[in-house]
């Protein structure tokens, strides 16, 4: 198949092709360029992205970039044990929070989140989230020629959200897990040509 760039490829001042939709801040730039579509492995770093992409449910990926740091304080940098142990003043504090996302069917996600997780554990060990999250990566990743080849979910999104919700993961929805496998490297979605994926 032939290598040619993706027509949808756009270019910075840089001359940096890249996919299109990192070009509309420089926040984006460096997500795409540093850390979107990268293999991300732990149980807790997982749980960071899952966290974050139910936090971004019906916004803008960037409002949830930018608020990160604050994210990380507010959620104990997202330890499941601590996260797990929250209760009714740490729901309080975190409504009270302008550095997050003040939406409580999502902070209570994520300690229902944290605890799913160390139930998990419990039953097949640390390192038993990545090992699952994993397991639903597809055996190869098709070249996305265009945007309109990126799908919106999958068979494996959709199986990956049946397993998580079995598990008592909330907010896991096949979208929202595409989403997390596009992040975390499982599948490779950067279009053809992009430069981050020729480095």
């Amino acid at each position: 198949m032939s290598r040619r760039p993706s027509k949808d490829l756009a270019y910075g001042s840089d001359g940096v092709g890249r996919c299109p939709w990192a070009m509309s801040t420089p926040d984006y730039i460096a997500y795409h360029d540093q850390e979107w579509g990268r293999p991300v492995h732990g149980d807790t770093e997982i749980f960071e992205r899952l966290t974050l992409e139910a936090f971004q449910s019906g916004l803008s990926w960037l409002t949830i970039l930018r608020k990160r740091d604050s994210f990380r304080a507010a959620f104990a940098r997202f330890d499941p044990e601590l996260v797990a142990a929250f209760g009714d003043a740490d729901r309080d504090r975190l409504m009270a929070d302008a550095g997050i996302v003040r939406n409580r069917a999502k902070i209570d996600a994520t300690l229902t989140n944290a605890r799913a997780l160390l139930n998990l554990q419990y039953q097949d060990g640390v390192g038993a989230l990545d090992t699952l999250f994993w397991s639903h990566a597809p055996a190869g990743s098709p070249e996305r020629r265009a945007l309109a080849d990126v799908p919106a979910s999958t068979a494996e999104s959709l199986a990956l959200a049946k397993a998580l919700k079995r598990r008592g993961f909330v907010f896991v929805g096949p979208t929202t897990m595409y989403a997390a496998m596009q992040a975390m490297g499982l599948v490779n979605d950067h279009l053809v040509g992009c430069t981050v994926v020729s480095a």
